[in-house]
C-alpha cells in the first residue's frame, strides 16, 4: 500500500485528498477536521514607541497585549487565523508573518490571516520603514526589532504546539447581537452644514461630538464558534469600532475590547475567546466616551455583554467537508497627494530639524510607496466560507461602509468582516468619504478604492461551484 498526496491549486483554493491504492482500486480517505488554538503575550517593553508616531513612549503596563489564534486542519492545507493586540503590521513585516507561520503549519502564506486589533497604545511593525530609519540614525524608533523577533518566534512555537494538540471539530456556530452606545461615526455635520471627520475616540467630553447623531455604523457583534460535539473550543468575535477609550499617555493596554475578551476568558477557561476589530477606520467610541476610567469600564461591559449574549444565543451546524477558502488579489492605487510622493517624503526623512514622529511617518509612507510603485505587490483578500457564515479579511483601516457592501454580495449567508489585515494602506475610505473630503496623514491610498474592493468582493463571495 502506498500513500500519495495530490494537491490541486487554483489561486488559493486547494483540495487535498489522501489516496489509498490497493488491488488496483483508488479509495478516498476522509481526513477528520481539527482545530488547534494558541495564545501568547505580546506586550511591548517600556520605552517602546506606540502607534508608530505617538510622542510619549510606553511608561507603564496597565494590562498586557496578547496574540490569539487558531489553526484549521482537514482535507485542505491548513488555515491559520491570528488576531493581535497591536496597532498595525505592514508591508514586508506582514509578509514575514505569513511566510513564517505558513512554514510552521506546512501551508501557503496566503492561507495565513493576520489582523491587528489597532489599539493605539501598541506597536506598528514595518521592517521596510525601520530599515529607512536605521539609515538616518533612528534605530528602533518605529519598533524594537529584537522584541518583534522574540514575539514572532514564540508565535511560531505556539502554533506548532497547537497543531500537535488539535482537537476534532464537529460543528460550526454563529451568533450576532446588537452592541448599544459604543460606536459612532467620525463624520459629523456642523451647524453651517460643513462635513468633517473630527469625532475621535474620546470626543464625548465635547457637547458638539456627544450630541451629533451616531452616523453610519454596523451595530452587530458577530461570532463564529468551533465545537467538538457539545464542547465549544474557540469563539471568534468581531465588532466594528476603533478600540480605544483613551491613549497616548504612555500606559500600555489592550483597552476596552481586550479587557472584555479577558473577562470572558475568565468566565469559562475551557473556551478560548478571540476578538478582532471589524472595518472601523471611520468608527470610534467618540459619542459615548469622554476618556475617563469610568467610561473605559462602561465600554468594556458593553462589549463583554454582547460577546456573552452570542455565547448564549449560538446556532450550530455540522462542520462542512471543506473550509471554503478563497484568496483573491486586490490592487489599490497609491495616493496622488504631493506630500506623499517619494521625493517629498525623502526630504522629510533626511531633515534632522523635523520631529522624529514626522520622519517616522515619512519612512512608513516610503515603505508603502516602494511596495506599490516599485514591487507592484497586491494585497491578498481572503475569505473562509464555513457554510453557516463567512469571514472576510479587509486591508488596513477600511471604512465601515464596506461591511454592508460585503453582506450584499453574500446574500443570506452572514459575513463576519475583519479589518486591519495588511495595513500599508492606512485608511481605506469609501467613495462617499472621499467625496466628503476625508483627508488624513495616515492615508496612503488614492480615491477609487471602493470600486476595486467591490469587484474583488463580488468574486470572493460568489457561490462555490
Amino acid at each position: 500500500m502506498q500513500l500519495f498526496e495530490h494537491i490541486v491549486c487554483r489561486f488559493a483554493v486547494w483540495t487535498l485528498i489522501l489516496y489509498s491504492i490497493a488491488g488496483g482500486q483508488v479509495v478516498a480517505q476522509e481526513v477528520e477536521p481539527k482545530l488547534g488554538h494558541f495564545m501568547i503575550d505580546a506586550t511591548i517593553p517600556l520605552g517602546h514607541r506606540c502607534m508608530g508616531i505617538l510622542p510619549t513612549k510606553s511608561q507603564s503596563i496597565s494590562d498586557g497585549l496578547e496574540l490569539h489564534g487558531f489553526v484549521l486542519l482537514g482535507q485542505e492545507p491548513p488555515i491559520v487565523v491570528v488576531a493581535i493586540d497591536w496597532c498595525e503590521i505592514r508591508n514586508q513585516s506582514y509578509d514575514e508573518w505569513q511566510l513564517r507561520l505558513a512554514k510552521v503549519a506546512k501551508t501557503l502564506p496566503e492561507r495565513v490571516l493576520v489582523s491587528s486589533l489597532h489599539q493605539h497604545d501598541a506597536p506598528v511593525i514595518d521592517s521596510g520603514a525601520q530599515d529607512l530609519l536605521d539609515q538616518v540614525g533612528l534605530q528602533n524608533e518605529l519598533y524594537d526589532r529584537s522584541f518583534h523577533e522574540e514575539v514572532l518566534s514564540r508565535a511560531e512555537q505556539a502554533l506548532s504546539e497547537a497543531i500537535e494538540d488539535a482537537r476534532p471539530v464537529t460543528h460550526i456556530g454563529y451568533a450576532e447581537s446588537v452592541v448599544s452606545d459604543v460606536a459612532s461615526n467620525r463624520r459629523i455635520v456642523d451647524g453651517s452644514g460643513n462635513v468633517n471627520f473630527s469625532r475621535g475616540s474620546s470626543s464625548g467630553r465635547d457637547p458638539i461630538f456627544r450630541q451629533a447623531p451616531v452616523g453610519l455604523i454596523d451595530p452587530m457583534m458577530r461570532t463564529i464558534s468551533f465545537w467538538s460535539q457539545n464542547r465549544c473550543l474557540v469563539e471568534y468575535h468581531a465588532y466594528a469600532t476603533h478600540p480605544m477609550s483613551y491613549y497616548g499617555r504612555g500606559e500600555v493596554t489592550s483597552d476596552f475590547v481586550g479587557l472584555a475578551r479577558k473577562r470572558l476568558a475568565r468566565l469559562d477557561r475551557s473556551i478560548h475567546p478571540i476578538y478582532a476589530s471589524g472595518c472601523s477606520g471611520d468608527v470610534t467610541a467618540g459619542k459615548f466616551n469622554d476618556g475617563s476610567v469610568e467610561a473605559r469600564e462602561d465600554l468594556t461591559r458593553k462589549i463583554y455583554d454582547a460577546m456573552l449574549a452570542n455565547r448564549k444565543g449560538v446556532k450550530k451546524e455540522p462542520v462542512p467537508k471543506t473550509w471554503g477558502f478563497r484568496n483573491l488579489p486586490l490592487e489599490l492605487s497609491y495616493s496622488h497627494a504631493a506630500p506623499l510622493q517619494k521625493e517629498a517624503m525623502e526630504r522629510v526623512l533626511q531633515d534632522r530639524s523635523m520631529t522624529v514622529e514626522k520622519r517616522i511617518l515619512a519612512a512608513m509612507g516610503l515603505s508603502s510607496w516602494d511596495r506599490v510603485q516599485i514591487r507592484k505587490q497586491s494585497i491578498g483578500m481572503p475569505s473562509i466560507d464555513f457554510g453557516i457564515a463567512r469571514m472576510v479579511l479587509f486591508p488596513g483601516e477600511s471604512f465601515v461602509g464596506y461591511q454592508p457592501i460585503a453582506q450584499s454580495f453574500s446574500g443570506s449567508v452572514p459575513v463576519l468582516p475583519v479589518g486591519y489585515g495588511e495595513c500599508w494602506t492606512g485608511y481605506v475610505p469609501t467613495d462617499a468619504a472621499f467625496k466628503d473630503g476625508f483627508e488624513e496623514s495616515w492615508l496612503w491610498v488614492a480615491p477609487g478604492a471602493q470600486e476595486r474592493i467591490e469587484r474583488v468582493l463580488k468574486d470572493l463571495l460568489a457561490p462555490s461551484p
